[in-house]
């Protein structure tokens, strides 16, 4: 893990302090206090984070024109990032985190070949995670984490780490990253069926969340060992407990749910998938309407052409109800298309406005 003092494009990098304890700084606002969502995303374009802005939950707005907010140049070791995820935590301050990977970096001249280590360790071989902080929303503290570096006996031979997200514990009193691992090389010479595939894993950072601090541990057992599982997002549930959403790569790959008491260990399995979709998709992220008792699960359909998100909306997180992509239902993207991996949180109307004129798009004005 290193820390960058790079400048980022469109962002100043600041520096940051955490409370001894997440619970015990500055209280995030209310849902009372919400007026606004904002939405992250990046583009297979140019591997970088994007902004996007809706006032009502159903037209969003790229700021920045949708340029970059964050170039992906500044924040990896790979020179770009997918995947990101934004959380807004007790203490109110924001956590990203997004996966230390360019799939094109050959095409771009950023290295030689296609991956940064041999076909042996598989598609998308790499090796780390970024780490990201605010307390406006504008300035980021960013750290780069290597799972192979901290953890070199269980992970040294690690195939992937992508697609991290970041929760509560609140019995840890700590942010928890959960991510999709796969344990060894997908062709390694003497790696078990189960280190070869993905799988789903947890670990905890520090308080200031700049690293992993305990070993990467199995989130979810699923039980056909030779389907790969990837991309999980856990919500919290109004009743108690948890949901969790995530994409077993059947055929078609989908989203599945599962649920438990516990907000690290015993997701029941259920078989049917929530989506509906007929092609494939990925990156299922929860979020819910303000005021209302009506959530949305967000995914990436990544099997068509052009890709796009599609949209469910549940009240009961048993029943999913359709309601489209961008831009074929309810749903708009209004000065952007063909997002990729994104997720959504509610905002205030101060960090709404501060947002837009910070990264102003012509499509709002």
């Amino acid at each position: 893990m290193k820390k960058s003092s790079s400048l980022f494009s469109a962002l100043t990098i600041a520096a940051a302090t955490c409370a001894s304890t997440l619970s015990a700084a500055n209280p995030a606002p209310s849902e009372k206090d919400m007026a606004a969502y904002l939405m992250v995303y990046f583009s297979d374009s140019d591997h970088s984070v994007h902004f996007a802005i809706s006032h009502d939950g159903y037209s969003f707005t790229a700021l920045n024109d949708n340029k970059p907010v964050i170039s992906g140049d500044t924040l990896a070791d790979q020179r770009g990032i997918r995947d990101p995820h934004i959380y807004r935590g007790p203490d109110g301050d924001f956590y990203m985190a997004m996966t230390d990977l360019h799939i094109y970096a050959k095409k771009h001249g950023l290295r030689e070949t296609e991956w940064e280590r041999p076909d042996k360790y598989g598609w998308g071989n790499n090796r780390g995670l970024v780490l990201m902080k605010s307390s406006d929303l504008i300035n980021w503290t960013h750290h780069e984490t290597r799972l192979d570096k901290l953890f070199p006996e269980e992970f040294g031979e690690i195939g992937c780490a992508w697609a991290p997200q970041t929760i509560y514990d609140p019995e840890k009193d700590a942010m928890m990253v959960y991510f999709t691992i796969r344990r060894k090389g997908e062709h390694l010479e003497g790696a078990t069926k189960d280190e070869r595939k993905t799988r789903l894993y947890y670990a905890y950072t520090d308080k200031d969340f700049t690293r992993l601090v305990t070993m990467p541990q199995k989130l979810y057992e699923y039980p056909d060992e030779e389907i790969q599982v990837l991309d999980a997002d856990i919500c919290p549930l109004p009743e108690g407990g948890y949901a969790m959403t995530y994409v077993a790569q059947e055929n078609p790959g989908g989203i599945k749910i599962a649920f438990s008491d516990k907000i690290n260990t015993g997701y029941n399995y259920i078989g049917r998938q929530i989506d509906n979709e007929p092609k494939s998709c990925e990156a299922p992220n929860v979020w819910k309407r303000i005021g209302e008792n009506r959530w949305v699960v967000m995914y990436d359909v990544f099997s068509i052409n052009p890709h796009n998100f599609g949209f469910i909306e549940t009240t009961d997180f048993r029943t999913f109800i359709p309601i489209g992509h961008f831009n074929d239902g309810p749903m708009k993207s209004t000065n952007f298309s063909s997002p990729k991996h994104g997720a959504v949180i509610q905002i205030t109307a101060d960090e709404a406005k501060r947002l837009e004129k910070r990264f102003p798009s012509a499509a709002s004005k």
